[in-house]
C-alpha cells in the first residue's frame, strides 16, 4: 500500500506476507543506467534484501523481486524512453510516473540503428538475468519476454488499441528475447542455490568449509571496505557456494553440491575479470553470457571451461553465468588379488 504519507510500507508487513519489493526495482535500475555508489545496495537487493524481512522472521520468499509491473514502462519500454510519452491519454502526459529509472541507450524512442538496437535487447536481457539470479520470488510482467511496447505510455489503462495490446507476431529480435527468457528460467528452476528459503549468512555454514556467498573484485579477490565504498565501481561478482548449505530442498533431500558464479558489468566498457580459483581443480563452465546471445541459435558455438585464477573477457553491460566443474582425479589402478590356484581332485586331501 502506498496511498497517504507514510504509506510505502514495503519491509513492514508480519509473517506470513509476501510483498512487491520496489527498493529491488529501483536498485536495479539505477545500477544498470549507470547511476554512481549503487553496489552496496544491489548486493542487498540480489541476496534476498534480508534488511528488509530476516528482523521480521521472514526468509527470501517474503520478496517478490520485480523490474517492471502492470504500472509504469514495459521492459522493452524502460531500456528505449527515457521519459514517459503518454500524449494519447489525452491529460498533456500529466498523468503517469515521472521518475522511471529509465535509459534509452543514446536515442529516445524508436530507431533504425542496429548498434543502439543491439544495446537495448542486450540491456533487456540483462534485467531479466538479474532479476532470476536474485533470491527472492520473481516477478514477470505479461509481454515482456516478446519485448512488447506500449510505445512510450507509462499510464496506459485507459488504451484499448496497439498501445496496450499483446502481439503475437514476433520479429526475429522477439524470438531471440523469447528464448533467452526461456533459458533464464531454464537456468534458475535447474538450480536450487537460486532459489533459497533462508538468508545466506556470509560465513563458512560447514566447518572448515568456504562461505556461502561471497563476494568478488575483479581481480578474483573478495570484495574490501575500501572497494564497496568505491562510487564510480560498477562491476561485481557473486559467488554462491552450494556446498555449504544448510537446508534440504523442497522435498526434504539434500541440495545437489554445485558453486555458481554470477558477474554484473554496468560499465559501458568490457572489464576483465579474474575467475575465483587457481588452477586446474577450478573450471568454470559458462552457461549464460547476455553479451553472447545469437539472434540465430543455430549459430551458438558452445565454449570450453574456464580456468580459475584467469581473466574472463567480461563485456560491458551484461551478466556471465558460471558453474564449477571440477576436474576428476586420475584413475587410479588397483591391483587386483592374485587367484589362488584350484586344487585339483587328487589334491583334496592336502591342507
Amino acid at each position: 500500500m502506498d496511498l497517504g504519507a507514510g504509506g510505502y510500507n514495503v519491509g513492514q508487513f508480519p509473517v506470513g506476507w509476501s510483498e512487491w519489493n520496489g527498493r529491488y526495482r529501483d536498485s536495479m535500475r539505477r545500477f544498470w543506467r549507470g547511476d554512481r555508489a549503487q553496489l552496496p545496495e544491489l548486493a542487498t537487493r540480489v541476496a534476498g534484501s534480508s534488511d528488509l524481512y530476516q528482523g521480521a522472521g521472514r526468509g527470501p520468499d517474503a520478496s517478490i523481486n520485480f523490474i517492471t509491473c502492470h504500472d509504469g514502462f514495459t521492459l522493452h519500454d524502460l531500456v528505449t524512453f527515457t521519459r514517459k510519452h503518454n500524449e494519447a491519454n489525452g491529460e498533456n502526459s500529466a498523468d503517469g510516473e515521472s521518475n522511471n529509472l529509465s535509459m534509452n541507450m543514446g536515442v529516445e524512442g524508436p530507431t533504425d540503428d542496429p548498434v543502439i538496437e543491439s544495446a537495448r535487447a542486450q540491456m533487456a536481457r540483462n534485467l531479466l538475468a538479474i532479476l532470476c539470479v536474485s533470491q527472492g520470488v520473481p516477478m514477470l510482467c505479461a509481454g515482456d519476454e516478446i519485448a512488447r511496447t506500449q510505445q512510450g505510455n507509462n499510464n496506459a489503462y485507459c488504451q484499448d488499441n496497439e498501445i496496450s495490446w499483446v502481439s503475437w507476431n514476433l520479429t526475429p529480435a522477439q524470438e531471440s528475447l523469447l528464448r533467452f527468457t526461456r533459458a533464464i528460467l531454464g537456468l534458475r528452476s535447474a538450480h536450487p542455490i537460486l532459489r533459497r528459503r533462508h538468508f545466506f549468512e556470509g560465513r563458512p555454514t560447514v566447518c572448515g568449509g568456504e562461505k556461502d556467498l561471497t563476494w568478488f573484485s575483479t581481480n578474483g579477490q573478495e570484495m574490501t571496505s575500501e572497494l564497496w565504498s568505491q562510487s564510480d565501481l560498477r562491476v561485481l561478482g557473486m559467488r554462491l557456494y552450494g556446498c555449504a548449505l544448510d537446508e534440504p530442498d523442497m522435498r526434504g533431500m539434500p541440495f545437489v553440491e554445485e558453486i555458481l558464479l554470477v558477474l554484473f558489468n554496468a560499465h559501458e566498457a568490457p572489464t576483465p575479470f579474474v575467475l575465483p580459483g587457481g588452477g586446474e581443480a577450478d573450471r568454470w563452465k559458462r552457461l549464460i553470457d547476455t553479451a553472447d546471445w545469437p539472434i540465430d541459435p543455430d549459430v551458438a558455438v558452445p565454449d570450453a571451461p574456464y580456468t580459475g585464477g584467469t581473466a574472463y573477457p567480461l563485456q560491458g553491460r551484461s551478466v556471465a553465468v558460471f558453474r564449477v566443474e571440477r576436474t576428476p582425479r586420475p584413475a587410479v589402478a588397483i591391483p587386483r588379488a592374485r587367484a589362488r590356484p584350484r586344487r585339483r581332485a587328487s589334491d583334496a586331501h592336502q591342507p
